[in-house]
């Protein structure tokens, strides 16, 4: 009989959502507003820490959509992306008929590589084009080289817009990450480090940016005792019953990143005489990662396939790294910067289980399979 399924990431609850559940449907609060969407707000608004506003919306994407929208971009202008990432960092630039601009990563933090960055920038402006704004991303939860980032930016005068969907919990030289960008966003999909279901939330430094965001994702509706609309809008609030999930998830927070943190020792601890194997991990002690998953390169594209077939074999899941944007056939016309740092990351790269969650059969069970694999 094979044995139950051990996930990438999987949800992970701590007790007190139902609590907050059960307030909303006991006081009927069940649309896309209510005290659960509000005090959901203002945990993360605490936990952040850099006097910052934030809106709470259905997904990460739908916060990367409004901060486009909010930083200016229209149909024709370029937006520069990490190329390393999850398809929902550069779908919203084309949802804006915009062009996005791939960034290859850098071998410390699997990142946005700042050399490669700041080439991109001279050559579209050189070209009459000067991007609207940059997007990176802290991969799995690594941060990414902020200040020479914002250095960059800063002196081309091009907005960050910070993709912080995979790092709730990681700080860089003391600052938490969401809090860097010009606007940042969070994701709370059903993998991540806290969940609500499915949301995620834009976050502001000012008052009057998240009342915009939130004005937008309530389809834009002017204050008329009628329905009149000034503005294209969008449905992307998020809801009372999922930020009354996100309430009691926030309680956790930081034993989930305390205990993925211990997952990613786990694998540090076990690849620490293998010289084959690289585990992404923080490289100086600026850096302070959540560990959402931990990820190791390999020595080639065929011992990263033989590792992850057998844990196929024993129902384990693991994935390969992001496929990097440039190489997307949707995105085969965009243009991309760098070397080959990304797509050598994931020809050999491989993400291993790292959930909050994982019993000490269930890593027992993961420790059999890498014996077995690099002991033999």
């Amino acid at each position: 009989m094979q044995q139950e399924k051990i996930w990438l990431s999987s949800p992970h609850m701590g007790g007190n959502e139902q609590k907050f559940v059960q307030q909303a449907f006991e006081t009927n609060w069940v649309a896309p507003l209510g005290p659960n969407v509000n005090g959901f707000e203002q945990d993360l608004e605490y936990y952040l820490d850099q006097n910052v506003f934030v809106g709470a919306l259905s997904s990460g994407t739908a916060a990367l959509h409004l901060g486009l929208i909010l930083l200016g971009v229209k149909a024709g202008d370029e937006v520069i992306c990490q190329s390393m990432t999850f398809s929902a960092s550069a779908n919203p630039i084309a949802y804006l008929g915009a062009t996005p601009i791939f960034i290859d990563s850098e071998k410390d933090t699997w990142n946005m590589c700042p050399i490669a960055l700041e080439q991109a920038i001279k050559d579209r402006i050189s070209r009459g084009k000067k991007p609207k704004a940059i997007i990176p991303v802290h991969l799995y939860g690594m941060p990414a080289k902020m200040d020479e980032i914002k250095a960059i930016a800063n002196q081309y005068e091009i907005p960050i817009l910070e993709d912080s969907a995979e790092a709730l919990g990681s700080s860089y030289k003391g600052q938490k990450c969401g809090t860097f960008g010009d606007i940042s966003v969070l994701s709370f999909n059903g993998n991540k480090i806290i969940t609500t279901s499915g949301g995620g939330a834009i976050v502001t430094h000012t008052k009057e940016l998240k009342d915009k965001a939130v004005f937008l994702s309530t389809q834009a509706r002017d204050n008329a005792p009628h329905y009149q609309h000034s503005q294209i809008g969008y449905n992307y609030r998020m809801s009372n019953i999922c930020a009354g999930i996100g309430r009691g998830q926030m309680e956790v927070l930081n034993a989930h990143v305390g205990l993925r943190r211990k997952m990613h020792q786990f694998y540090m601890d076990f690849f620490s005489t293998i010289d084959s194997v690289k585990v992404l991990h923080e490289p100086t002690a600026d850096y302070y990662s959540n560990h959402w998953l931990t990820a190791i390169v390999l020595e080639s594209y065929e011992k990263r396939e033989a590792l992850r077939l057998v844990f196929e074999q024993a129902n384990i899941e693991t994935r390969p790294l992001w496929k990097p944007m440039h190489l997307q056939p949707v995105f085969e016309n965009s243009p991309y910067y760098g070397t080959s740092v990304s797509e050598e990351l994931f020809t050999n790269g491989l993400c291993l289980p790292s959930g909050s969650n994982l019993s000490e059969n269930e890593q027992n069970r993961i420790l059999s399979v890498l014996n077995y694999f690099f002991m033999k």
